[in-house]
């Protein structure tokens, strides 16, 4: 990957004066990471270590919030099957159907009392045109964020992972995400895993970026813990077992010094 080529970058307007990056091509990934390292050249050795990596999209909408509900704190194998099965139940997917759907039918597709509440909140909140998420789209990250966080079952990682993937926002940043957080530390040499609320302190640098910047960690978690850069929340820590381990390891050192009497 090359960062030093130019490419245009789509920009959508939502209120005067105030431009928004969205990424929806390979190009423009590539075009947006030049900038990125520009803004902050402590970035490069990280791209370089990281090497070519694609940009992922998915799909948007009412089904796009659905499908990352789905994944929450779950294994990528075991939210693809629930995703599937609910998409599956309803031809056409749409947030009426699964709104007026009854719960039971919805649990019988796998999915949890608590997913069952927050896909049915979100499809009331269209429904009844407390969100528009195609005004979402065009919004700033920041507001876009907001306005997310508002809906039932839809966190700051869940808002952003939304932004990211969904819309291809190139400023959402998901400060909350453990892969981002470690390849953060491991790239920038930090003495701990930065926490969200100092993760998005060390951001604020990679601004219009910030949402290039997280695909770059992704990549580059990918290549130094040898394992797949998928999002994942620090709500679903307990399923990452090279974080577990290290904190066992340290647990049974510590409980080895005090039988020793040190």
């Amino acid at each position: 990957m090359h960062y030093s080529g130019e490419a245009s970058i789509t920009r959508l307007s939502y209120e005067p004066n105030l431009m928004s990056h969205f990424l929806h091509t390979q190009t423009e990934l590539e075009a947006a990471l030049a900038q990125l390292i520009l803004a902050d050249p402590r970035l490069r050795p990280i791209a370089e270590k990281a090497g070519a990596f694609n940009l992922r999209r998915r799909e948007g909408g009412f089904a796009g919030l659905c499908a990352i509900v789905c994944g929450q704190q779950l294994s990528t194998a075991s939210a693809a099957a629930i995703r599937d099965r609910l998409f599956a139940a309803f031809e056409p997917f749409h947030h009426d159907a699964v709104r007026l759907a009854r719960a039971d039918k919805l649990k019988r597709l796998g999915l949890s009392a608590a997913k069952i509440k927050s896909i049915k909140a979100i499809a009331t909140a269209i429904s009844k045109s407390h969100i528009d998420l195609h005004a979402i789209a065009n919004m700033p990250a920041d507001e876009a964020h907001e306005a997310l966080v508002k809906l039932h079952g839809i966190g700051p990682w869940t808002a952003d992972i939304y932004l990211l993937f969904c819309i291809g926002h190139a400023d959402a940043f998901p400060a909350g995400d453990l892969a981002v957080q470690e390849a953060a530390r491991i790239g920038l040499n930090l003495r701990k895993r930065p926490d969200a609320k100092a993760l998005n302190k060390i951001a604020e640098a990679w601004r219009p970026w910030r949402g290039v910047a997280a695909h770059l960690m992704w990549a580059y978690y990918h290549v130094v813990k040898r394992r797949d850069g998928a999002p994942v929340s620090t709500a679903t820590k307990k399923t990452w077992p090279q974080i577990k381990k290290k904190k066992t390891k340290a647990k049974a050192k510590k409980t080895k010094g005090k039988a020793n009497g040190r």
